[in-house]
């Protein structure tokens, strides 16, 4: 009796250890999956407060293998022996399972080698997600870590049976900065749970008061503070929106620019009306995207944009670069507003634009939301990627792999 298709995913982050689109990503992935009969395994790292072991309500299996206890002296050293583990823990729950994985997938370079060893010792199809890449994040790679990643990402996406990529921008970079043949590359877009924006969330009139003057608008920006986000493009373009609107900046999210973007806001004179809220809760983060005037993702670099589709879910206008996976995402004049990349003054004319126009703002905003309901549909999106697993089983049974 043939048994149900089997993925084991491997990542370094899961809820609720979350740093980066990965962890959501792979969580609603995982989950779209197992409503579609996948039994999904999920091999990340652990966290504090989190069982070991877990099945969640859908039905996906998830082991949090030990990342802390082994010292590193630096970031590049901690990936490697974490990896170490993580296969040897992984190939351990494999073993217990009989062998029944089908197919390994692992999400982007930090579990590089513990994927590409998996393959190996099972000798099962690799899938690969690559979310992004070390020359998008560093415009090149300049230091002897940097040469590393992208080495890694390299061997990664040579070992891999097939490639997923959130965007066309990101097949062709990705294609580029790796030489991979066509027939390697697949499209499935991220997705976003607008189940998640559709909860009635009561007195948001009294939370929006915890942020902002009833008079002043509220411009939400949610991210890393780190260059290739733009997050200083925002900074910048402070003084140009507020000499034609009230407002007030929320900044969600923390990085390396974070003293430096605060001393261009003391400078200005106007910590006043810029927030840097740093890290806030899931729940907190929804009401915050659904009380926002405007939501802004000015990146330099982009390989999808998660943060523009959960404004449009939640009806937050959008104003974006015109770069990247945000160019897929965002219609011009039509489901948001694109500016200028690296340009501060295009930027705050998009921001105006949308809050100096109500029935402007209020078109973007539906045209948005019924977009993210057409195309983002984290169901569709899991049934993409099990056909690419059926794909692959399928030539992998006609392989001498097999």
């Amino acid at each position: 009796m043939k048994h149900e298709l089997s993925v084991m995913m491997l990542t370094w982050e899961y809820p609720p250890r979350v740093i980066g689109g990965i962890s959501p990503h792979v969580c609603y992935l995982s989950k779209s999956l197992a409503q579609q009969g996948v039994k999904v395994y999920v091999a990340t790292c652990d966290f504090p407060g989190a069982p070991a072991h877990e099945t969640t309500f859908d039905g996906v299996e998830v082991y949090r293998i030990d990342s802390y206890k082994t010292p590193a002296p630096d970031f590049a050293t901690w990936v490697y022996l974490m990896n170490l583990n993580m296969q040897k823990e992984a190939a351990a729950i494999v073993h217990k399972l009989d062998n029944k994985i089908d197919v390994f997938h692992a999400h982007d370079w930090l579990v590089a080698n513990a994927g590409i060893g998996l393959k190996h010792i099972f000798r099962k199809p690799l899938v690969v997600t690559m979310h992004s890449t070390e020359m998008g994040r560093r415009d090149g790679t300049h230091t002897t870590t940097e040469k590393m990643i992208h080495e890694t990402e390299a061997w990664l996406n040579y070992e891999a049976w097939k490639v997923i990529c959130c965007s066309d921008y990101m097949i062709q970079h990705v294609k580029w900065a790796f030489g991979l043949p066509n027939d390697k590359l697949v499209m499935v877009p991220n997705g976003v749970n607008t189940k998640n924006y559709d909860e009635n969330n009561n007195d948001m009139k009294t939370f929006r008061n915890c942020y902002a003057l009833p008079e002043e608008k509220i411009i939400l920006y949610v991210g890393r503070l780190v260059y290739e986000k733009g997050i200083h493009i925002l900074i910048n373009a402070v003084p140009k929106i507020l000499s034609k609107v009230n407002a007030k900046f929320i900044i969600v999210g923390s990085g390396y620019m974070k003293e430096q973007l605060l001393n261009i806001v003391r400078s200005m004179g106007l910590e006043h009306k810029v927030l840097f809220e740093g890290f806030v809760d899931e729940e907190n983060l929804i009401k915050l995207q659904k009380v926002a005037d405007v939501s802004v993702v000015p990146s330099l670099f982009e390989p999808f944009g998660i943060v523009a589709l959960e404004a449009m879910a939640a009806k937050s206008p959008v104003v974006v670069s015109d770069i990247g996976g945000l160019t897929e995402i965002v219609e011009h004049d039509v489901t948001g507003v694109k500016a200028y990349p690296n340009n501060p003054e295009s930027l705050a004319w998009g921001i105006n634009k949308l809050l100096l126009d109500p029935i402007y703002a209020a078109k973007i905003r539906e045209n948005a939301y019924h977009k993210v309901l057409e195309t983002y549909d984290w169901t569709k999106i899991a049934q993409q990627t099990k056909g690419i697993y059926e794909e692959i089983l399928g030539e992998y049974s006609k392989s001498f792999w097999a």
